[in-house]
């Protein structure tokens, strides 16, 4: 078995995480795992929330698109979305 990185949750995350957390649960009505792995490095994760928020953020492309794109993207790499 491979090695597993542990999910911050958000009891035991740090006041920024926390607020992070909040935002996050307001914009999508959680948060992902992906997310809370990455609250291991609570500057890594408020950087990548950002770039998160502006690429959902209204704009040029549908979010249908967006989806596919992310899908498609996920399917070419091997992933579950």
């Amino acid at each position: 078995m491979g090695m597993r990185i542990s999910l911050v949750e958000k009891a035991q995350a740090s006041p920024v995480v926390q607020r992070i957390y909040h935002a996050l649960e307001l914009r999508s009505g959680s948060v992902a795992p992906y997310f809370r792995v990455l609250a291991h490095k609570p500057d890594v994760l408020r950087a990548f929330n950002q770039l998160h928020a502006a690429i959902w953020a209204d704009g040029a492309l549908d979010a249908k698109l967006k989806h596919l794109a992310y899908l498609r993207v996920s399917i070419l790499d091997g992933c579950g979305f």
